[in-house]
């Protein structure tokens, strides 16, 4: 177990953070959502642009992911941030066009958000049920990667 949380830690960056953080964004009809409103779910928080080509390429595979667990009793959610400068109209046409099912909320690009910085385009962070960052991917992810981190860390939270 503890050579697969490794492997896990290798792919997914740890972050420093130990203490609970919330945020609030709006979604694409204004209603905000704050990471307090998942307590109790793994959130995954991916940061993304539609002119990112890497960011396309995970779309589909975060909206399987976010299904699946939906239908499995929604103890995983995923929150997309959309991450530039685009109007309302272009963002919902691109979000219907691409059928993104998880919420997609919207940000001013920034160096750095509450949880952390965002060096780069894809960034996912992934929330504990608890409301603490616990890893941090610059990069594409797969929802296989996220299961299996998830996974790895519900293991070790058991065996302490």
């Amino acid at each position: 177990m503890r050579a697969l949380i490794l492997i896990f830690s290798l792919l997914f960056s740890s972050v420093q953070a130990a203490e609970t953080i919330d945020y609030s964004l709006p979604d694409l009809d204004g209603k905000v959502h704050s990471l307090s409103d998942y307590k109790g779910k793994w959130v995954i928080v991916n940061y993304w642009a539609t002119w990112c080509p890497p960011c396309l390429e995970e779309i589909p595979d975060l909206v399987a992911f976010h299904e699946r667990h939906a239908k499995q009793g929604g103890d995983v959610v995923v929150l997309g941030v959309n991450f530039e400068d685009i109007s309302a109209e272009q963002l919902a046409n691109f979000v219907e066009g691409q059928m993104i099912t998880y919420p997609v909320l919207r940000s001013e690009p920034t160096a750095a958000t509450p949880l952390g910085p965002i060096p780069g385009l894809p960034t996912t962070y992934i929330v504990a049920p608890d409301g603490t960052p616990v890893a941090r991917q610059v990069g594409p992810v797969t929802g296989e990667q996220l299961d299996d981190y998830i996974n790895a860390k519900k293991a070790a939270l058991k065996t302490r």
